[in-house]
């Protein structure tokens, strides 16, 4: 059956357009019931004994949320216990449309078979289909199909079971919705009403999420916070330029400040500064907001406060004296910024948090606060009656909602995830919190893997280059399984060298857009954590059958340089190829081989030949303006039965990795130019902005302060500036400063090379780069291959290849997924670090100044590449007289004044006081200030344990 509907729209040209817009309804769509013997056409999803113990519904019966059910309540959906759901396609559509996460979220429980939830095709249907009607909204039209199917629903399986026990029950928080269902003869309860129903399961109703009524309820009637302006206003002005609209970022060391980054390009304004809960106006990190600007004479400079992670009982009056502080603390006029405040909410990114519940004082209270694990989320009021067998565990809680009478945002339990300081359950709580996918792979992800056993076949004989003869070897890291590269270097006849960087062929195993595809896709990244790895693609690609593993014959994307010895190139050709590596080894294998004058076999040949090259190669980047900074980084022993870190330590790093890292560097330049030379609209490159002049004040300030001037005008008059820069007798002042150049940098990213114009890689001064040698853990690398495959003829091409609108969306959930599992790798280093320091007591170590804030100074440990504070303002006893100069910047605490890079001496100890943040507290030991530095403990020897590199 088909319905049309005719219309005409006007053009922009002043034309009338006439527009046709066909429906087509069925009668053969399935109501998906056991029951049903006559529609039946497919393996039924709804049960016929769909029994849930309950005091309203004591019979057998199906669920059919509406639209609001569904995106409020869709933790409780998501339960177990809930089972036989008939999800409408209207509702879905809705849902897709409002949010994207609950959508994916209610997806996923369809496609669970444990859940019996079924996407039944109402607006198809020929009995269920409705017209809308004269005056009447969109909104009440949906409803009223809600309402059309429920009635066809209950009448189809009434006489399926010939007026049997079978029901529907429909479930809606709409007062009218609701009247007119019963009116309508349909069984329907409202959410609440339904789930305090279900016996035997009381946590459930902890899972509820408040509405708005039930917000108003729990808060005071005093208003705390300005009025949200309503989004016609907001809209209007944006269009006038009275508001600009941004994404609003809190500050991790100041919850009383963040900023708004403004979305739109060509603002003259990039970020506005906000302080204070009033002109924070209830934003919660990475909302999208509108806020209005301040007059310049009302523009402040950013807090140099670091305020500590107590959690005291009487929170309000805290912070209010906190934020007097703030209000009381000078600006300095030459760093004054854009200040504002927030007059209104565009779009909510509230998630699920992970945290801790604080217990409220009062006996029986149902009422608690949650805060959360990240420190940029402001505390939450839940209900719960499950309060004391929560305490000490780490739970999830998601934001309901924020009324402007509320210190705190109102929210609702939704699952315990286990103790707290548990290693499973901290690395669950930091895999969530980073938003890193880590679920198992499904069934659909891995039936696109090769069958095993896998070999080489003649048909890839045929098309591929065969290299097995090359004397191929890998350097990794100790432990690598994933191993993406492998390398050789041989002499010609003709006295030039043959160089080779041999990639893993992930993309001959991963075909576009397949289940697998798409999950490597969504990924984005391998995401490593400390003894724990959470793979991009399936085990049997990433450590087996893409690895290039020793003497075992694997697929490769060969890029070939004929070099001179000056590492000048005089020909490149890529080629997908047949490889069989000779050696697995690891940095300090290959060190050792190229150091040891004895060995003379290929592969200690090839090695000496690449390092050769490889250091004029670095030498030459270098004169041209590369950056050689530094940030400290950590190795981990890690006890062989507990699995605990035993010992810390500076990662060490030798010739061999810089000799792998010139010819990554070198491939991805090589293949970035192929690919961009062949598709110039939809090449995936990566780019390395300049920083904006104003990221290098602190470095300025830090080598003025030393009587040394660093220039910026430039990556090359930064890399000269940091290699001329030496003080006498202060050998690790060069790397301090090199650490700090790191800090002003911007984040490298991907681009479409049609989206964008410029290309340069400031970090390596490159003009063109991109990421080809890595496709076992980035994806980004897989689209490059696939690129390249495509310009040399390998492989053929596919639309979403040449789209370039789909290409950079792509691109920006890479930027995402990799910023997020850097964080998520910080994350990690921070909590094992925790663990290392928990059962050592008290240590003494040197340290430098890393920066010098209004109340603190921080510092770094170079011996475990540890950052903490220590701080003057502690509440416990009366504070030193603090002299703050951000000139300096310099603190003068009593006599003694401090600046960065200064040495100090600290004792290092885990303060397990506030179990939520536990944290490395320093205290200063030299030099000494009366009142301010701790006597010297005494640390005691440790005994020897089994060790096991992590």
């Amino acid at each position: 059956m088909l319905k049309s509907k005719t219309f005409v729209k006007k053009t922009r040209s002043g034309g009338v357009l006439k527009i046709v817009r066909e429906h087509y309804l069925r009668d053969d769509i399935w109501c998906g019931s056991e029951v049903c013997k006559e529609c039946k056409d497919e393996a039924p999803v709804l049960q016929e004994h769909a029994c849930i113990e309950s005091n309203l519904c004591s019979y057998p019966h199906y669920l059919i949320p509406d639209t609001n059910v569904v995106l409020h309540q869709i933790d409780i959906l998501e339960d177990p216990l809930i089972r036989n759901v008939i999800i409408l396609q209207i509702v879905l559509q809705e849902v897709r449309h409002r949010s994207a996460p609950v959508y994916k979220r209610i997806k996923d429980a369809i496609h669970e078979k444990e859940k019996h939830f079924y996407t039944f095709t109402n607006e198809h249907h020929r009995e269920t289909f409705i017209e809308r009607e004269q005056g009447e909204s969109a909104n009440d039209r949906n409803d009223r199909a809600i309402r059309v199917a429920a009635k066809w629903y209950t009448d189809h399986l009434a006489k399926k079971t010939n007026g049997g026990s079978l029901k529907v029950v429909l479930l809606t928080d709409d007062r009218s919705n609701k009247e007119k269902a019963e009116q309508y003869g349909l069984i329907v309860y409202r959410c609440e009403e339904y789930i305090k129903s279900l016996i035997g399961n009381p946590e459930l109703m902890d899972r509820l999420a408040l509405k708005p009524d039930d917000q108003n309820e729990i808060t005071g009637s005093k208003l705390l916070f300005p009025e949200h302006l309503p989004l016609s206003r907001i809209q209007s002005g944006i269009k006038n330029g009275m508001f600009l609209q941004g994404t609003f970022h809190a500050n991790r060391d100041n919850y009383l400040e963040g900023k708004v980054f403004i979305n739109r390009e060509g603002e003259e304004i990039n970020e506005v500064l906000l302080q204070g809960l009033q002109n924070l106006n209830r934003a919660v990190h990475q909302d999208v907001v509108a806020v209005e600007l301040f007059p310049k004479e009302h523009w402040v400079a950013p807090s140099s406060v670091v305020l500590q992670d107590d959690s005291p009982n009487d929170e309000d009056a805290e912070e209010d004296e906190t934020e007097n502080k703030l209000k009381g603390e000078p600006s300095d006029s030459s760093v004054l910024q854009p200040t504002g405040r927030v007059v209104g909410i565009i779009k909510r990114n509230w998630r699920p948090f992970c945290g801790m519940l604080s217990q409220s004082m009062i006996k029986e209270a149902t009422r608690h606060l949650f805060t959360p694990a990240d420190r940029r989320i402001p505390r939450i009021r839940i209900e719960t009656r499950q309060a004391a067998n929560l305490v000490g565990q780490r739970i999830m809680v998601a934001i309901d909602g924020w009324p402007k009478n509320s210190r705190y945002p109102n929210g609702h339990f939704v699952k315990n995830l286990g103790s707290a300081g548990d290693k499973e359950t901290e690395t669950e709580v930091l895999l969530l919190e980073h938003d890193v996918p880590h679920q198992p792979f499904s069934q659909a992800v891995l039936s696109f893997l090769p069958k095993m056993p896998w070999s080489i076949t003649e048909e890839d004989l045929k098309v591929r280059a065969d290299l097995r003869h090359l004397c191929v070897c890998s350097v990794d890291p100790p432990g690598c399984t994933d191993i993406d590269d492998t390398l050789h270097c041989r002499e010609l006849e003709n006295g030039n060298l043959e160089v080779g960087v041999h990639i893993a062929d992930v993309s001959h195993f991963i075909r576009p857009g397949n289940a697998l595809d798409q999950e490597a896709a969504s990924r984005g990244t391998t995401v490593y954590l400390c003894g724990k790895r959470i793979d991009m693609v399936p085990e049997l690609l990433s450590s087996n059958l893409c690895s290039l593993r020793s003497n075992v014959e694997r697929l490769a994307f060969s890029c070939i340089w004929e070099m001179n010895h000056n590492a000048e190139i005089l020909k490149a050709h890529f080629t997908k190829s047949i490889i069989n590596s000779k050696a697995s080894l690891t940095y300090a294998e290959a060190q050792m081989r190229i150091d040891d004058s004895t060995m003379k076999d290929d592969i200690t040949k090839s090695l000496r030949g690449l390092n050769r090259l490889a250091k004029i190669l670095k030498g030459r980047r270098i004169a041209k303006g590369a950056l050689t900074l530094s940030s400290p980084e950590v190795r981990f022993h890690i006890d062989s039965e507990t699995h605990d870190p035993i010992d810390l330590q500076s990662k060490e790093l030798k010739e061999t990795n810089s000799m792998v890292e010139e010819f990554m560097l070198l491939a991805n330049i090589s293949v970035a130019q192929k690919i961009y030379d062949e598709f110039s609209e939809c090449a995936l490159l990566r780019k390395h902005p300049s920083p904006p002049p104003s990221n290098y004040d602190i470095l300025i300030k830090a080598a003025k302060s030393r009587d040394l001037n660093i220039h910026t005008d430039s990556a090359k008059a930064l890399a000269d500036s940091l290699n001329n820069a030496t003080v006498e007798n202060f050998p690790y002042f060069n790397t301090l400063l090199r650490i700090l150049a790191t800090r002003c940098m911007m984040q490298a990213v991907y681009f479409c090379s049609g989206m964008d114009s410029d290309f340069h890689h400031y970090g390596l001064a490159s003009p063109i780069y991109t990421h080809f040698t890595s496709p076992i853990r980035r994806y980004a690398d897989i689209i490059v291959h696939r690129l390249l495959a495509v310009a040399i003829n390998a492989d053929s091409t596919y639309p979403d290849l040449m789209d370039k609108h789909k290409q950079s969306a792509l691109c920006n959930n890479l930027n995402y997924r990799h910023k997020m599992a850097q964080y998520a790798q910080r994350a990690s280093v921070a909590f094992h670090t925790q663990l290392f320091f928990k059962n050592k007591g008290i240590i003494n170590e040197e340290g430098f100044i890393l920066f010098v804030r209004k109340n603190a100074i921080i510092i770094l440990i170079p011996k475990f590449g540890l950052e903490g504070a220590v701080f003057f303002d502690n509440k416990d006893k009366p504070s030193p007289h603090l002299s703050f100069d951000s000139e300096g910047p310099t603190l003068k605490v009593e006599e003694h004044t401090f600046r960065m890079f200064d040495e100090v001496k600290v004792t290092i100890s885990l303060d397990a006081s506030n179990i939520q943040h536990q944290r490395i507290r320093m205290a200063l030991i030299e030099p000494v200030i009366p009142g301010v530095s701790v006597p010297v403990p005494e640390s005691e020897p440790e005994a020897k344990k089994p060790k096991l590199d992590c």
